[in-house]
């Protein structure tokens, strides 16, 4: 971009001369650094709008910034990814970083490392990973070159910071409400186990475990069941089919993921089953498509935007150099209970 005069490009030197502050003030705010004032980023950020001021992307690329922040996201079907995205943005507003996203299947682990690779390849200065399917391994390789934060799976690591939710603490929200409806028979509809990924704590794992773990406590262990069908509406459908044509259908059914449950509300009304009468049911994420009133889901919130807000702060530390320790931020859940579970009739 010209200067007004249009004889030359507006520099990050005539900003820094404009606002009457050092060249270091100005790349601080372009980055959104700690440490400066409110009084010196209005300052700066009135200096660049009088200059017209932009950063030249591939001058910072030369100088081994490109201010370009990749994410990772197994769906873009999943309304939760779309809470988390909300929250980047809102912490990436007002920087000088751009956003840029790769989706792929949560099972296409080849297809996820090449997406993860071209974001390096094209010296993007941060990765939000978000459930990878990659390989851990891999992740723990490139984390070490590219600053990273893997949101959603437990497995430490100093390479990588960590943004989760206390799946345990989500999950016995969701069995002791249903437990305190009447309910004994509930079944839970998770996600596959991706082969190969070396994650011995994805979110689904601590899920799963969780679910026994509550049955367990309201005596109901012989009861639970779970269905590996997929967080998706078809993985929904799938699992939901298979409980409720079973020879014990349950009365309650635990969807890992809103938009599973989507699936389960197909696979009812295809059955004549009436949701609350007939079938009680939960999500988890408590995404925009749980408020629906036609949906009117109970779901387990994970406060998804401050999860992006978080995992994008962090990344900003990590690129600003905070090589020293790994973090792990966690949310905590709450119970948001709508029209989708009853009283179990006669209980």
């Amino acid at each position: 971009m010209q200067a007004a005069s249009g004889s030359k490009r507006v520099t990050i030197t005539d900003v820094a001369r404009s606002a009457g502050v050092s060249t270091s003030a100005v790349s601080k705010v372009l980055t959104n650094a700690y440490g400066v004032s409110p009084a010196m980023r209005e300052r700066v950020q009135a200096a660049m709008a009088e200059l017209g001021y932009r950063p030249h992307a591939a001058a910072r690329g030369m100088r081994g910034r490109t201010y370009t922040i990749g994410v990772l996201l197994a769906s873009v079907r999943n309304a939760f990814y779309a809470d988390l995205l909300d929250g980047v943005n809102a912490t990436l507003r007002g920087t000088e970083y751009a956003l840029f996203i790769g989706s792929s299947s949560s099972a296409e682990t080849e297809e996820q490392t090449k997406l993860i690779h071209a974001m390096v390849d094209r010296q993007m200065d941060g990765l939000i990973l978000v459930a990878p399917a990659v390989a851990r391994a891999e992740v723990v390789r490139i984390a070490a070159d590219v600053p990273t934060v893997v949101v959603g799976h437990h497995d430490p690591s100093p390479a990588y910071d960590r943004v989760v939710n206390q799946d345990g603490a989500g999950v016995d929200l969701i069995v002791d409400h249903l437990v305190a409806l009447g309910h004994r028979d509930i079944a839970h509809v998770s996600h596959p186990t991706v082969r190969d990924s070396q994650w011995e704590q994805r979110p689904e794992h601590h899920v799963r475990a969780a679910y026994r773990d509550a049955m367990a406590r309201h005596g109901l262990a012989d009861l639970a069941r779970v269905v590996k069908s997929g967080y998706s509406d078809e993985g929904g459908y799938r699992g939901a089919m298979e409980l409720l044509t079973s020879t014990r259908p349950p009365t309650a059914i635990f969807a890992g993921a809103d938009v599973a449950a989507t699936g389960v509300f197909r696979a009812a009304a295809e059955l004549g089953l009436r949701i609350p009468e007939d079938l009680s049911l939960t999500g988890y994420n408590n995404t925009s498509i749980a408020a629906l009133t036609p949906v009117s889901l109970t779901s387990v919130d994970q406060a998804g935007a401050m999860m992006g807000e978080t995992a994008a702060r962090l990344l900003l530390e990590r690129i600003e150099k905070r090589r020293d320790r790994s973090v792990v931020m966690a949310s905590t859940p709450r119970l948001v209970t709508r029209g989708s579970t009853a009283p179990l009739s006669g209980a």
